[in-house]
């Protein structure tokens, strides 16, 4: 028979908290992807992936940017105790400090899916840089990287239109 976990979610927030880890994979299924993340208050890229999302706040409130269609940025503030529903293919930047703790839910990346990390600059808005990265695995961390991949190199944060270089965090 198959794994049917039962999970105390205020303990997997703690044991984050205690470790200084950033996310902890509950369980990894191709049609189904469930991980408790900690804020990270240096957040700022906005990540695309064709998945539907789910997310719960366990605890603290999440501030979810996000670009519509026409690539405006708004906001979405999801309080502790609440859930999201965010279609596949938008762009979003889940924001939050690293005493708030929530839940993702969303499906598997299926054979030839490639997650976009994009960073956009802080004046004109233009877009910085993209990362890119098939996420076969979400135990790896893929977000780190990425951050790792931009901030580690001056021309990724340096804008193409206005000249501005957008600071490391």
């Amino acid at each position: 028979m198959r794994q049917m976990p039962v999970i105390d979610l205020p303990s997997v927030a703690r044991e984050l908290a205690e470790s200084g880890k950033r996310v902890k994979v509950l369980w990894q299924e191709p049609d189904s992807l469930a991980f408790v993340a900690r804020g990270r208050e240096y957040r700022s890229e906005f990540h695309i992936n064709a998945s539907d999302e789910f997310t719960y706040m366990i605890k603290g409130t999440m501030n979810l940017h996000y670009r519509d269609e026409s690539g405006k940025e708004g906001i979405l503030v999801i309080p502790e105790g609440s859930t999201n529903f965010m279609p596949g293919n938008v762009p979003h930047s889940p924001r939050f400090p690293p005493d708030a703790f929530a839940l993702i839910v969303e499906r598997g990346r299926r054979e030839g899916e490639v997650d976009r990390f994009q960073w956009f600059c802080p004046k004109c808005d233009s877009l910085l840089h993209e990362e890119r990265a098939v996420v076969d695995d979400y135990k790896k961390d893929f977000v780190t990287r990425a951050y790792a991949n931009f901030f580690d190199n001056e021309q990724h944060r340096t804008c193409k239109n206005c000249g501005n270089v957008m600071p490391k965090p």
